[in-house]
């Protein structure tokens, strides 16, 4: 257990529950932060503080899915408004639209960036070029019985997906046929590969599972308080941390899958955790309507937790301080 208490940064903005949450990787210009919400406007931050840099508008429907190329010069968000769309994220301007037949639940950016994975309630996956954006679909193929959660990139050539049918699903894209499959007793309600590629976490019911890419074996589960809507794993590996009902933020050793902390401050439950790619710090996201950022060690000065001489109300010698 931490010795300080989190002062967690709180990022508003948004009008309505905000739902998907993704990290860039470093840049020269520090790492961004992207925001999917039911209010259909995705917002574009500054990682470290939470600073607001623009906003995406364009779509007609709330958007549940989003995601940042390595360089975050790229953003995709997908949307209930059939369409998954394509974004100059230095400008904010719209590069394409990509129409779907029914609401697009998850988009992804491959390692080089240079395809876009969107996974849709027809139960369909379809992989874009970006180099050839209006050809269509380079890859399309039925993926589940039911919804499709979110999916991402295997290595380039594989495909891995959750869904309502309570299957996590490996597509193998050179005969778009499934590889492997594995069953859950609950819904799967969320899917992230590790920055290294080295392993998928699941939040299931209330239990977080942790499988390596490669095998699709099953190296570690925990059950956690209470039913979970989305789990990370630090880029250390050493931590992992989860969300869901209860409104709490749990951060738990990997290894082991003791509790470490237990945090509050969103207002209604959690439906995405992500840490960052400097392990510094993690975000979340909730029904609440705010993004809020937490620091991987309390007290260390990083970003807008700054040390304070003013005399009032602080926390371990930290002023809370809200991102603008």
């Amino acid at each position: 257990m931490s010795a300080f208490k989190q002062v967690p940064l709180t990022c508003g903005g948004h009008t309505r529950p905000v739902v998907h949450l993704d990290f860039s990787d470093v840049t020269k210009d520090g790492y961004f932060l992207i925001s999917a919400c039911k209010d259909g406007k995705p917002m574009l931050r500054q990682g470290e503080t939470g600073d607001w840099i623009g906003t995406f508008e364009g779509h007609k429907g709330a958007v549940w899915g989003v995601a940042l190329t390595q360089n975050a010069n790229l953003a995709a968000s997908g949307a209930a408004d059939f369409t998954a769309k394509l974004w100059d994220a230095r400008f904010g301007e719209v590069v394409h639209t990509f129409d779907h037949e029914h609401i697009v639940k998850s988009v992804n950016f491959n390692s080089e960036d240079t395809l876009l994975l969107t996974a849709s309630n027809e139960k369909v996956i379809r992989v874009f070029d970006l180099n050839k954006p209006d050809a269509g679909p380079v890859d399309k193929f039925a993926a589940h019985t039911n919804s499709i959660r979110h999916a991402v990139f295997l290595h380039n050539s594989r495909i891995v997906s959750v869904s309502d049918d309570l299957t996590m699903r490996v597509w193998d894209r050179s005969s778009g046929q499934e590889v492997q499959k594995v069953e859950f007793n609950q819904i799967p309600n969320s899917l992230e590969l590790s920055r290294d590629g080295a392993v998928l976490t699941v939040a299931h019911g209330t239990n977080v599972s942790f499988y390596s890419s490669d095998t699709m074996r099953k190296m570690r589960e925990f059950p956690v308080p209470t039913k979970c809507y989305s789990a990370s794993l630090a880029p250390s590996r050493a931590t992992f941390i989860c969300g869901g009902e209860d409104l709490k933020v749990y951060k738990f050793d990997y290894n082991t899958g003791t509790e470490l902390e237990c945090n509050k401050g969103h207002f209604g439950p959690v439906h995405c955790v992500r840490w960052s790619p400097d392990g510094e710090l993690y975000a979340t996201s909730s029904e609440d309507g705010t993004v809020r950022l937490w620091q991987a060690v309390p007290g260390r000065v990083y970003g807008l937790w700054r040390r304070s001489n003013e005399h009032q109300p602080m926390a371990n010698g930290f002023k809370e301080v809200a991102a603008n």
